[in-house]
């Protein structure tokens, strides 16, 4: 056989070898990786089947369920805040009943959690809700618990997890020197209350390269040291939550992995320890620029289950996340996730309008001004009641923080569909008795209310005397390559959907920002803490003001 016939057989067989081995790699990361499956699925509606849905529009975000959490005894409650009320059900049971605790008329919360038969949910603050009538009742109705006595450090540090915490004061805030994402000088202190080894301290540290963390996991009651956890992920690491031990020992933590490069996306991962401490498992979240933003999207059952909220447009899914297998010391990575697989078109550079001389500290403190500024419900300003119905749903016209206030003291400027301003022109609208606010972002905008809608609250901040909308604000600003970059006076934008006014990263890496929202804000301008990769996963991009661009 003549030699190059040899060497053309060769090299087929190399290329045959090869292919075979990659097929069998990617056969073999999937046996190693199992599917996601849908555990339970609710359509649009007010039956105890189904939950509350505002439908996205342009500058006007999809508004569904805020939260989900696994209690002791393996139920979970979801938060349908759209319906005012929380859905208890058995995430074992696909067809199984579903529970209606009904909030109280005047709370809005955005966020959950069960502790030992307790119920908290935070609206502002963590407020102590109890069920009334027997528990196999399929409506009950919650009401406030009489003790004034504040919740444990479980409790908060369980919200925190998801940035449901307290904020510093506008003074601490926009104080310099607590700007900037902060250097890690001590370990996070976080104290959690688990299903298999009770109350625990967890001390997270981040390396100096930024890419990893450890965390030292010890019991709260003796000090004794219980696993020393590690970490590393491609490229910077964001949060380190230890979220739960379940009942055979095994340690959950929720970490993220924020590229400083635009080419790739932000991932987000739950990884599973052994009782030893050993990393055996990830549990990919699976983000998509197509869902609603949710504030609590992952649930760790006492079983060590992994549950995501999934709010899309058509229906909300209770995800059981599959897991894979990782080893000791590898990297907390997927390719498949961290790719992008459309880049934003880059748009013409747009108008300037812009005050001269416009400062971050400017910027920050006009938006302070909209969320704090303090004005009285009159009559007139109030409408009446009941008030005008959203077509589409079961709202109402008013947003829902002003509902019951009338004749009283109000704080925040209020969402309103397709209302712009500055802070001066709303204080001359409701001295003139326009109505204030409107979240029926399905109806036309009105032109007798008063408030500022996403892009209106983040134009004015910027001091813009037009009103740049979500999908304009492309052309007025460049998208930062980094996340990391992010300044106070910067803004998270998803165009065609909402933008936040970004203040600051917070100590535990999560991104602290001002927006009005009719969701997340209950209908006002509000400040809210989020993981950074449920933003940018969700397609929110770092933007910079060109007039900033230097400051």
């Amino acid at each position: 056989m003549p030699s190059f016939m040899c060497r053309n057989i060769g090299t087929a067989r190399v290329a045959a070898i090869a292919l075979f081995g990659i097929t069998m790699g990617i056969m073999a990361h999937s046996r190693a990786a199992a599917d996601d499956t849908v555990i339970k699925r609710f359509s649009n509606g007010t039956s105890r089947d189904s939950v509350g849905m505002i439908d996205a529009r342009e500058d006007a975000p999809m508004d569904g369920p805020q939260a989900i959490y696994a209690a002791e005894d393996g139920s979970l409650y979801l938060l349908d805040q759209v319906n005012g009320r929380l859905l208890r059900f058995d995430a074992k049971k696909a067809d199984g009943s579903v529970q209606s605790l009904e909030l109280p008329e005047e709370m809005r919360p955005t966020d959950v959690v069960v502790r030992r038969g307790n119920i908290y949910v935070w609206d502002g603050t963590p407020q102590a809700l109890q069920a009334n009538g027997g528990d196999n009742e399929p409506v009950r109705e919650l009401t406030r618990t009489r003790t004034a006595e504040r919740p444990d450090d479980e409790t908060l540090t369980a919200f925190a997890q998801m940035g449901s915490q307290a904020l510093d004061t506008p003074d601490q805030l926009l104080d310099g020197k607590s700007r900037a994402l902060p250097a890690r000088t001590a370990p996070a202190h976080q104290s959690i209350a688990t299903r298999g080894h009770g109350t625990v301290i967890a001390d997270v540290a981040v390396g100096a390269k930024l890419d990893g963390a450890t965390v030292q996991v010890r019991e709260q009651s003796t000090n004794n040291s219980i696993a020393k956890l590690t970490l590393k992920v491609r490229d910077r690491i964001g949060i380190v939550e230890f979220l739960e031990i379940d009942n055979a020992g095994r340690m959950f933590v929720l970490t993220e992995n924020i590229p400083t490069s635009s080419n790739r996306r932000a991932s987000a991962y739950v990884v599973r320890y052994s009782p030893s401490g050993v990393q055996d498992s990830v549990y990919d979240i699976p983000f998509s620029e197509t869902l609603s933003l949710s504030r609590r999207f992952i649930a760790i059952s006492p079983d060590g289950d992994v549950y995501f909220l999934r709010t899309a447009s058509a229906a909300v899914d209770l995800i059981g996340v599959g897991s894979r297998t990782v080893h000791v010391g590898d990297l907390i990575d997927n390719a498949s996730l961290s790719r992008l697989s459309d880049q934003p078109a880059k748009l013409p550079k747009g108008p300037i309008a812009a005050v001269r001389g416009l400062t971050r500290q400017q910027v920050v403190e006009t938006a302070f001004a909209f969320e704090s500024v303090q004005w009285r419900l009159t009559p007139a300003v109030y409408g009446r009641d009941p008030d005008t119905s959203c077509s589409g749903f079961n709202r109402i016209r008013r947003p829902g923080y002003l509902s019951g206030k009338l004749n009283q003291e109000v704080r925040s400027v209020p969402y309103c569909w397709g209302c712009h301003g500055l802070l001066n022109q709303f204080r001359a609208n409701i001295a003139n008795g326009m109505l204030a606010g409107n979240v029926c972002t399905h109806n036309n905008p009105r032109s007798d209310t008063a408030g500022v809608d996403c892009s209106a609250f983040v134009s004015a901040a910027w001091g813009l005397s037009t009103h740049f909308t979500t999908a304009a604000i492309p052309g007025i600003t460049q998208q930062l390559q980094n996340a990391w970059d992010l300044q106070p006076g910067d803004a998270l934008n998803k165009p065609g959907s909402h933008v936040m006014l970004f203040l600051r990263f917070t100590s535990d890496r999560k991104a602290e920002v001002m927006e009005s929202s009719t969701g997340g804000c209950n209908g006002k301008v509000c400040r809210n803490v989020y993981p950074l990769s449920s933003l940018l996963a969700r397609g929110y991009r770092p933007v910079r003001y060109r007039v900033l661009e230097n400051a």
